[in-house]
């Protein structure tokens, strides 16, 4: 009688068993394909100097070189509460992995944009306002004058606000091993930089040569922004991201009072920082 049979048998049974021993289960973040998700947060930032034109049926003149700064909340409670989420500067972002590293997204960037008033600043062009209006105190031709821009001259922020909306296309690689991270499941750190582009949609607060505020959304122009950031992920399925966020925006129809003649058009870059937090689930 041999026993080769039931020894390769023995050999076999014994094989699978040690194979099925030695297989790991794949983790959740070894792979994004097909993967959603989501991010809310705040931002704040800073602007270029931007000349902006002004221009009506009685007027066009030119400020030269204006500062703004943005109107933070600091850390608030409205960025939570659902009926004032619009009052902060915040961000809000949802996308797909359509691979393991690159992704799709579509955002908005809540900005706000807040003209320095009571300065001085280089004017050129005229202003031609009929008699009867309060803002006729202002009329003369200014050839590159210094004036001093008082709230009377102007008031021009973009406070409800500067609404970039955007498409995006960025990419995500997973850098956990630079830092010894074994169990990405439990904790992982990707790197991810993108490009992206859209339009702009804001809510100008304006108030011009003493004619009636003007404050409604309009379709302004279109912007291109770059960002690179930290993305910490912490039990799969949830995350925090360090943004540094740049860009520029060109706006030449903006709606500065209630007659659809009068506008304003400027251009500048800004830089923007932002911290948000989301989640990240597979469907």
């Amino acid at each position: 009688m041999t026993y080769k049979p039931l020894l390769g048998f023995a050999f076999l049974v014994l094989s699978l068993h040690t194979f099925g021993q030695d297989t790991k289960p794949i983790k959740y973040t070894a792979s994004n394909k097909g993967k959603i998700f989501f991010s809310w947060g705040g931002n704040r930032e800073s602007f270029s100097k931007s000349d902006i034109t002004f221009k009506g049926e009685d007027y066009n003149f030119t400020i030269k070189d204006v500062t703004a700064k943005d109107k933070p909340k600091g850390w608030h409670i409205d960025y939570i509460n659902p009926v004032r989420l619009t009052i902060p500067q915040t961000n809000a972002k949802v996308g797909y992995f359509i691979s393991d590293n690159y992704t799709v997204s579509i955002g908005v960037d809540h900005m706000k944009y807040v003209m320095y008033r009571n300065r001085t600043r280089t004017v050129d062009g005229y202003i031609n306002l009929p008699d009867t209006e309060l803002g006729s105190a202002f009329n003369g031709t200014y050839s590159n004058e210094a004036v001093f821009i008082s709230e009377d001259f102007l008031k021009f922020e973009h406070t409800n606000g500067l609404n970039y909306v955007y498409a995006e296309f960025a990419r995500y690689d997973d850098i956990s091993k630079l830092f010894n991270i074994r169990n990405t499941d439990k904790f992982q750190i990707n790197i991810t930089e993108g490009l992206a582009g859209g339009a702009l949609y804001p809510k100008t607060n304006t108030t011009l040569l003493e004619k009636e505020r003007y404050d409604e959304f309009h379709v302004a122009g279109y912007g291109f922004s770059a960002h690179a950031g930290l993305n910490f992920t912490f039990f799969k399925y949830f995350f925090m991201q360090l943004d540094l966020k740049g860009g520029f925006i060109n706006m030449p129809d903006i709606r500065t009072t209630s007659n659809t003649a009068e506008s304003a058009s400027q251009h500048f870059f800004y830089i923007q920082r932002v911290i948000a937090f989301g989640g990240i689930f597979r469907i």
